[in-house]
């Protein structure tokens, strides 16, 4: 086999895998997951309330980082924390990006102009301090309230699904 040939075929079973994966992959086994993680219902839901307010704040690179050390600070379940962050996807994240701008922008003054295209805390960086700190603040308001929803969200679902069981 030629180079070429062996590049192609290669290719062509990392595509038919992640196929595969994407195809494997959907809500109802996320959530079966979900299910599966153990502690009682405050230690879930305090983990995943933190993955959630995480999430909405403009520190994308960081985001598992820094839920499961807030989850370890907070005894949170570590787990729920890091698939909570999930929240912020590839959809939501422009969302949360510009409403954390408005919000910090709002709160801190004008500080500058803003591009939905920055799609980590690195890039915003480069805009200067300004524009970061108005996202970090706006992130940090914008996610106390779906953090907390999150808690109790989790935290009915895990006792209903834990009465359930016994």
């Amino acid at each position: 086999m030629h180079e070429k040939e062996m590049k192609k075929t290669k290719q062509d079973s990392t595509v038919k895998k992640s196929e595969n994966f994407l195809k494997k992959f959907n809500i109802r086994e996320f959530a079966d997951r979900v299910k599966e993680l153990h502690g009682d219902p405050h230690y879930v839901a305090m983990g995943m309330a933190i993955g959630v307010f995480i999430s909405i704040t403009p520190t994308i690179p960081f985001h598992t980082a820094i839920a499961v050390a807030l989850a370890f600070v907070f005894r949170g379940s570590k787990v729920a924390a890091a698939l909570g962050v999930w929240f912020c996807n590839p959809l939501t994240a422009p969302l949360f990006y510009w409403g954390s701008y408005k919000a910090g922008m709002f709160i801190l003054g004008d500080p500058g102009a803003f591009n939905v295209k920055f799609e980590s805390i690195i890039e915003l960086l480069k805009l200067g301090a300004d524009v970061t700190m108005a996202m970090i603040t706006g992130g940090v308001i914008l996610g106390i309230l779906p953090g907390i929803a999150a808690y109790f969200l989790t935290r009915k679902i895990f006792i209903t699904i834990r009465s359930r069981k016994t």
